[in-house]
């Protein structure tokens, strides 16, 4: 489908999509049948499950192995994915009317599944009521398979009798382990008992984390039930007869997509600056929401010493890791609202983490080495994902490298909503006062760039808006999403509005065509979805809390590339499956307005979700996997084959306390000039940049780049605007041989790289460094204590060095500082001078 970037909100010339949808209320499905993503908008779903005709295709869901592994994942012959949604269903229905624990045991137990696995007269009343439930459950699920090897639909091996013999030995072991964990061995079954106490304890603390957190849609019962929905389609033998017989049962409604129309903040720059003004005033009314739950498998992190597999968040890009870069954006925002407001305001963060790869343990560690970034230990809130067991697509069954052990893996970025309720974020949040949050993904390096984020919340929290999107230009062929308007017909003849967002993996299901707007263009028909978010929490709490399928936003079935994994042998397997995932930004879905009639032009002003646009390079630049290397497409780069051979043109790193808007950092620096092959790295916000001609490498690193730390009933805090450190540098020209750009061993985007010569400067607690009218030439490293002012000026040598102590009423404030003012919605600095020396 081509489409043209529009001009205009009018509808009837926008690039548009148009699709038949089923009339159930808010449900997306899943057409056409080629997909292998399917997502639900599930806030008003039937309860009844679907009477539908279909049955299981190992041609449209090939099963791929790569080893002979005795853990094999197959499906029996036959197997009716109907049959067992209705059973799972009717099963989820009567433990939701049972009121007790022992009620919904009762239950469990009424099932064949059940019956048939534990057999008669068999005591678990060794067994923790709660454990047994969970354990019942599995069984019930149709999972007993996880108990023991190869119980696989009589393909050999331990047999039901076997296996139960083991569990109830395992399960009476619970009471009399020995102190060193030594269990029961039952030889006679090909079980070993012994030693399983962990396993068990980790498999009931999965099944716990799944039942708990899929309660709003039935537990683990619930989830296995919408595991196999989503699943039928892509397993049915006909799939044109499986969608014919849907369209019949359920009347149509049409839907179409809009270009979404939204200020661009580069073209309009008054607005932008009267919105990053919003933004910046209400800064002590936002939340900061890190989503840091994922695998991250594509980057391939890995600790240098250890080999041990590291989350993305430890990713090193440019000399610190991807969460130091988030901490920093946020603090030269607070920077900023102190030099503008003169008051000190320290943002609480929110960080969603998972046990996946140590993840939770990786990130509270980082923060705890860094003393919490001068903000407090009780700044921070971090809340871990549970982890969702992966599927195989042929038939459902939840796949183990090991008895008792589940291959797991988080279930999105979506999840934050509801463990966010669960777990009291949205009320540490209000105890702080804030009202919105912006929420970023630590992938996107840029998205604070200039004036993004705060323009984002401004416009979010002056116009009281649900939700807003950050979006830029999409290149065509990207591997990410768009934004959309969306536009449908109810079934009462009311109208519904608002912006939402596709993830690329959905387009073919809506036939959606990724494709340029023109000839030799490479701009895709609709926007970015970059997961920028500005979110109102009252808003979000109420998804989260629904209890609803819809506190699950966007969920999906992603089974696009195969699931690897090692077994406990040691052998790799690769089959086809996938777990189930929700994405964050599809709460959208839960913020659409409705309308009496149709509306042709300008309704996105009047709807509870916006979007601002910005030129892509201010916006998102993702770290998505590591690069592969036959594979020379960077998108971002203009020229890939001569950055790939010889590096960057120049390398140039500026603290974003600088700024962060490009506003503010332009005035700190003033004509001058940096040669090609340069590298500068200035790492202190009171600085001045005048009439300085760089040709090599020039660091500046202060200690107290924008304040000073204090101890505060014991904890450690940044004190933003006392005792910086201070550079002003005036007419000077910096020659060295720089770095060494032939270097084998460079790594430019983690900064690791080798030089020649360079110019350092030290500054170490309230510093100043001044250098006037001189030629600093070769490698030199002058190193300022804590206190003094170090002054570098020409001589007949070449350059005279003094150092002075800081007078002790300039110790807080130094000789001389930045004052900013608002002039209208803008910013002016002004450097004020203390002392003459």
């Amino acid at each position: 489908m081509a489409v043209s970037t529009p001009t205009t909100s009018s509808f009837s010339s926008l690039p548009h999509s148009s699709y038949l949808l089923p009339r159930t209320p808010s449900c997306f499905l899943p057409f056409p049948p080629k997909a292998l993503h399917f997502r639900y908008h599930l806030s008003s779903l039937s309860s009844e499950p679907l009477s539908l005709s279909s049955s299981a295709s190992s041609s449209s869901s090939p099963l791929c192995r790569v080893s002979t592994a005795p853990l094999e994942q197959a499906s029996a012959p036959g197997f009716d994915f109907e049959e067992e949604i209705a059973r799972l269903h009717s099963l989820s229905l009567h433990l939701r009317k049972a009121n007790t624990l022992r009620d919904k045991l009762r239950v469990l137990d009424a099932e064949d599944r059940v019956r048939d696995f534990f057999g008669s007269g068999q005591d678990l009343s060794s067994l923790d009521m709660k454990d047994e439930f969970l354990i019942k459950c599995l069984v019930s699920a149709g999972q007993e398979h996880v108990l023991g090897s190869e119980l696989h639909r009589g393909r050999g091996g331990v047999g039901h009798h076997g296996l139960r013999k083991a569990f109830f030995m395992l399960a009476d072991m619970i009471e009399r382990w020995n102190l060193d964990g030594v269990g029961v061995e039952v030889e006679d079954d090909g079980i070993r008992s012994g030693g399983m106490r962990k396993p068990l304890e980790k498999l009931l603390k999965t099944l716990n984390d799944v039942e708990e957190f899929y309660d709003c849609v039935g537990g683990i019962i619930g989830y296995q039930v919408l595991v196999l929905e989503l699943l039928l389609p892509l397993t049915s033998k006909e799939k044109s007869n499986w969608f014919s017989r849907l369209n019949l049962s359920l009347k149509c409604q049409l839907q179409e997509f809009h270009f979404p129309s939204g200020v661009n903040l580069l073209e309009n720059a008054e607005y932008a600056s009267q919105a990053v003004f919003w933004g910046l005033e209400g800064l002590p009314k936002l939340g900061e929401i890190y989503p840091l739950g994922g695998a991250g498998d594509r980057l391939g992190v890995v600790d240098p010493i250890t080999g041990e597999c590291l989350p993305a968040a430890l990713l090193p890009y440019c000399g610190r890791t991807l969460l130091e870069g988030l901490i920093r954006d946020l603090q030269a925002r607070e920077f900023l609202h102190f030099k503008v407001f003169g008051k000190q305001c320290i943002t609480p963060v929110a960080i969603m983490t998972s046990s996946v790869k140590n993840n939770h343990e990786h990130i509270l560690s980082l923060l705890e080495k860094h003393g919490w970034f001068g903000r407090g230990r009780q700044k921070f809130n971090l809340f871990e994902q549970p982890l969702v067991p992966v599927v195989a697509t042929e038939d459902g069954q939840w796949l183990i490298n090991e008895p008792l052990s589940l291959v797991c893996k988080p279930g999105g970025h979506g999840a934050i909503w509801k463990l966010a309720y669960d777990k009291g974020i949205f009320q540490w949040f209000y105890s702080h006062g804030r009202k919105g949050a912006t929420v970023r993904q630590v992938s996107n390096v840029v998205a604070a760039t200039d004036v993004t984020l705060l323009a984002l919340a401004g416009v979010g929290l002056r116009h009281e808006k649900k939700l807003g999107f950050a979006s830029c230009q999409r290149n065509f062929g990207a591997t990410e999403g768009i934004n959309v308007l969306v536009e449908k017909q109810n079934e009462d003849g009311q109208w519904t509005y608002g912006l939402t967002c596709i993830e690329y993996t959905e387009f073919e299901k809506y036939d959606i065509k990724d494709v340029p707007v023109s000839l030799n263009s490479l701009q895709a028909g609709f926007p970015a979805n970059t997961n920028i978010l500005y979110v109102d929490l009252r808003a979000a709490e109420e998804v989260g809390s629904s209890k609803s399928r819809s506190c699950l936003p966007g969920m999906v079935l992603n089974i696009k590339k195969p699931v690897t994994y090692v077994d406990h042998l040691g052998i790799q397997h690769s089959v086809s499956g996938g777990r189930i995932e929700c994405t964050m930004q599809t709460i959208a879905d839960n913020f659409l307005n409705t309308y009496a009639s149709q509306r042709n032009k300008g309704i996105e002003g009047s709807l509870d979700t916006f979007i601002l646009y910005n030129e892509r390079k201010r916006v998102t630049s993702s770290t998505k996997r590591k690069r592969k290397i036959a594979d020379t497409s960077l998108h971002q780069i203009a020229d890939n084959s001569k950055y790939l051979h010889s590096g960057p043109p120049f390398i140039i790193l500026l603290n974003p306390a600088l700024g962060p808007l490009w506003e503010v950092t332009r005035q700190k620096f003033f004509g001058g000039s940096i040669s090609e092959g340069s590298e500068l790295q200035v790492e202190v916000a009171e600085f001045l940049w005048r009439d300085v001609q760089l040709n090599g490498s020039f660091l500046i690193i202060a200690e107290n780049v924008m304040g000073s730390i204090r101890n505060e009933h014991g904890e450690l805090i940044l004190h933003y605007g006392h005792r910086c450190g201070r550079c002003k540098l005036e007419n000077v020209k910096v020659l060295n041989r720089g770095v060494d750009w032939l270097s084998p061993k460079n790594v430019y985007w983690s900064l690791d790289i080798k030089r020649f010569e360079m110019l350092k400067v030290l500054l170490h607690g309230n510093a100043e460094f001044e250098a006037t009218n001189v030629v600093l030439e070769g490698n030199h490293v002058f190193e300022v204590q804590d206190g003094y002012r170090m002054r570098v000026s020409s001589s007949d040598a070449g350059f005279e060095v003094k150092l002075e102590l800081i007078k002790d009423e300039m110790m807080d404030t130094g000789s001389w500082f930045w004052e900013y003012k608002i002039n209208g919605s803008h910013i002016q600095l002004q450097k004020v001078e203390l002392l003459a020396l």
